[in-house]
């Protein structure tokens, strides 16, 4: 980041020593040795602070770094999002697998078993739907070029827009469908 280096410059052309400014800016000479070397960053009040002392916008002051945080970002929710698939397969699946051994072995108390799983997975569901409507990626070509750190642009967005009430409504049929299948598997199983 270039943030450090500007600190460190704008600090010089100042003749102002480390201490002298971690004094100004409420925090010690330690901090601001750790900003000029990027080990940390500033939070947002620092900057504030940081901006007055040295008589510049905080636009000026993280100049060129504004497209690298955005770079961070992007790429830590795209990781966000991949582990929110993972685990959200991995549970759905072990939703599958337990329902008859839970049930068939251990009854009533099994049943309130997995219907406790069966609740935490689906609020773990509409915390990944959240997410995605926070990034604005709900279709799957959305998702896939979200992944692969790309926007797409208005056009194929509209496009998108219109593909979805088919991709809702066919992900609620194969959702029944397994759902029914696995009913009857339980009901196969429990006669």
């Amino acid at each position: 980041m270039e943030l450090g280096n500007h600190i460190k410059e704008l600090r010089s052309k100042m003749s102002m020593s480390q201490e002298v400014l971690a004094e100004k800016a409420y925090v010690s000479r330690q901090t601001i040795s750790s900003w000029e070397n990027d080990k940390s960053y500033p939070d947002v009040k620092s900057l504030m602070i940081l901006s007055e002392i040295f008589e510049v916008s905080i636009d000026e002051l993280v100049k060129g770094d504004i497209e690298k945080m955005k770079e961070i970002i992007r790429k830590e929710d795209q990781k966000k999002l991949q582990n929110y698939g993972y685990i959200l397969f991995g549970l759905m699946l072990i939703l599958m697998v337990s329902a008859i051994p839970l049930i068939k072995y251990l009854g009533l108390i099994g049943a309130c078993i997995w219907g406790v799983f069966f609740i935490g997975t689906m609020i773990f569901s509409f915390k990944v739907e959240k997410f995605k409507k926070e990034n604005s990626i709900s279709t799957y070509r959305e998702i896939t070029e979200y992944m692969k750190g790309n926007r797409l642009n208005e056009i194929e967005t509209a496009r998108e827009d219109g593909k979805k009430i088919y991709q809702q409504v066919l992900s609620g049929v194969i959702a029944g469908l397994i759902t029914l299948a696995i009913v009857l598997i339980i009901a196969y199983f429990l006669r």
